[in-house]
């Protein structure tokens, strides 16, 4: 039972408003109870397992005693002990019965009415979820009538950062979703488990349990199947996929500014060499020469100059083409991306919305139908 109280957070009631705290508390307290009852009627069970166990070896020796015989005193005292441990079985039997009438009424009288709220609650979260996600999904399908202007327009740092912090926030959504699944499907597979044992145990016979038995193993069985019937894959993938896509543009992002560092350089070493041509070319003249020396100086600097002027040219050109593949690839990447993460969303909130509806009304039709039982004569 302590896996159960994971998923007891916020809730909604029939009106659509939170009431999470209160709801949840009550909720955690119930399961904190049964579990301290359990552990009440597990120590009660091993108890009464110990003396059973003592009791007829000791029921063993009595007869023993008796067939050959004994002395008579020895007999008496060994006769005793065993009423004396009969008189053990039958008090820890009775606590058995009494924590046992305390487990069912609590998991009828309180369990089960949290746990409708509970899924009627999760089925207002889904159809909330699902309505604002359509929105989402309506605004993202703008995108598509924004046309790509060419332009060799560098990305600032700030739109660095924001491409960054988005791909932050979406690496955050996914894995707060899987978690989400996985806390649904991890509750109530743990809550019918549990359920199948606490069946068993106060009632062997299948056939001979009453009626709000009945309702509980069934709704808890309904939601189990519902929840394992919910296709969280596309959902989940579509987020991943978008984060591949938003990684991509931090890639080029980062491709670009490396680009940018290239011509930076290349331009700065030619702005150097340039200056020392200018130098040379008002101490010597711009055709000096040193026939001496047989060399040419101004001349090959200008020819190195001219070298780096192409240089610094080239690594601009590939800067301004790379500016503008990340401006191309980033509109390109979001609006295919955006429309498809949320149109898996939608989908998704969908599916949990009626799968939650379903189990929910299923659970308060059987509800009604033995109120008019109860009526009826």
């Amino acid at each position: 039972m302590e896996g159960t109280g994971k998923l007891g957070g916020d809730r909604t009631g029939e009106n659509g408003n939170v009431g999470g705290t209160i709801l949840n508390s009550s909720h955690s307290s119930t399961i904190e109870r049964l579990y301290a009852w359990e552990k009440k009627l597990y120590e009660e069970v091993k108890t009464v397992e110990t003396v059973r166990m003592e009791h007829e070896k000791r029921v063993a020796q009595l007869r023993k005693l008796e067939l050959k015989r004994a002395d008579y005193v020895k007999t008496e005292k060994t006769k005793k002990e065993v009423e004396k441990l009969e008189s053990q079985m039958m008090v820890s039997s009775q606590a058995i019965e009494t924590i046992s009438a305390e487990i069912i009424k609590l998991r009828e009288s309180e369990l089960y009415p949290q746990l409708l709220d509970l899924v009627n609650g999760l089925m207002w979260m889904w159809r909330s979820m699902y309505e604002i996600h359509q929105v989402h999904s309506h605004i993202v399908q703008q995108l598509k009538y924004l046309n790509f202007m060419p332009s060799n327009e560098p990305t600032s740092e700030i739109h660095k950062q924001s491409t960054l912090q988005l791909e932050l926030e979406v690496q955050q959504w996914h894995s707060s979703f899987c978690n989400l699944v996985k806390a649904q499907r991890d509750y109530i597979q743990s809550l019918a488990g549990w359920l199948r044992l606490s069946l068993f145990q106060f009632s062997k016979d299948p056939l001979l349990r009453n009626n709000e038995e009945s309702k509980i193993y069934s709704f808890c069985e309904e939601w189990h199947l519902a929840i394992d019937r919910i296709p969280d894959k596309v959902a989940s993938e579509g987020i991943k996929s978008f984060l591949t896509v938003i990684h991509a543009i931090v890639v080029q992002q980062a491709e670009e500014y490396k680009q940018k560092k290239k011509a930076d350089s290349a331009l700065k070493d030619f702005e150097k060499k340039a200056a020392e041509l200018r130098s040379l070319e008002s101490k010597y003249g711009p055709f000096s020469s040193m026939p001496e020396m047989n060399k040419y100086p101004v001349v090959e600097k200008r020819t190195k100059v001219e070298m780096l002027r192409a240089k610094a040219e080239e690594e601009k050109n590939k800067h301004e083409k790379s500016a503008s593949v990340t401006r191309a690839m980033t509109l390109n990447n979001l609006q295919m991306g955006f429309p498809h993460v949320f149109q898996a969303m939608v989908g998704y909130s969908s599916v949990c919305m009626q799968a939650f509806e379903s189990v929910y009304n299923q659970a308060k039709g059987i509800d009604q139908e033995h109120d008019v039982k109860r009526i009826l004569p």
